[in-house]
């Protein structure tokens, strides 16, 4: 008896192929984008809080993403920290004292009372906007939490500078300093990738 032929089958491989030359392409859109934040008068901002919103892309939050805001030598470190909404925190105290840890920013208003070591609890940030931190016992400890609806977010480096991978095209940028407040966005413009450098300025 001869066997029937398949006539679904031979289909499959172009189907295949194409699917892998689409996963290419979309990943060949995507490089590295170096971003330089300065003042007007072009002198580096370092400690800023950068995020790209990438045209096509809906702001969607974290999925069971979790960071640090560890507390050594009385002090939070890093004293600005950069997250996607729904990411879960942890406050580490890697100190010898006890600390008590506060947020009453209306992005998260939390509590953690004396303790050492990790709380049992990460406290979850489901809001985009900025968390204030502060210490019951040690009043010169401030740290923030920058929360944002994007993944492509950083912090600039002591030269004004971030680095992120985003897909070619024209985006929009928005950079936040501690020195703005909580209650301020941040400074928003226009991004377009290219092969240099893209320069962000904010006023001081």
């Amino acid at each position: 008896m001869k066997q029937r032929a398949h006539h679904g089958q031979p289909r499959l491989a172009p189907l295949l192929i194409g699917a892998t030359a689409l996963l290419a392409a979309l990943s060949a859109q995507a490089a590295n984008q170096l971003i330089q934040v300065t003042n007007e008068t072009g002198q580096a901002q370092a400690g800023v809080a950068v995020s790209v919103y990438v045209n096509g892309v809906k702001p969607t939050g974290a999925a069971s993403t979790v960071s640090d805001m560890a507390q050594r030598d009385k002090a939070f470190v890093p004293r600005l920290r950069v997250i996607q909404t729904g990411t879960s925190v942890n406050f580490p105290n890697f100190d010898t004292v006890r600390h008590h840890v506060y947020s009453f920013s209306p992005a998260r208003t939390f509590e953690i009372k004396l303790y050492a070591g990790t709380p049992a609890a990460p406290v979850v940030f489901d809001k985009a906007g900025t968390a204030t931190l502060g210490c019951n016992i040690h009043d010169k400890m401030l740290g923030y939490i920058h929360v944002v609806n994007t993944p492509f977010h950083g912090v600039t480096d002591a030269n004004g500078q971030l680095t992120l991978e985003l897909p070619a095209g024209e985006h929009r940028v928005r950079v936040w300093a501690p020195t703005m407040g909580e209650g301020n966005p941040g400074a928003e413009q226009a991004l377009k990738t290219a092969a240099g450098t893209v320069v962000v300025r904010i006023k001081p």
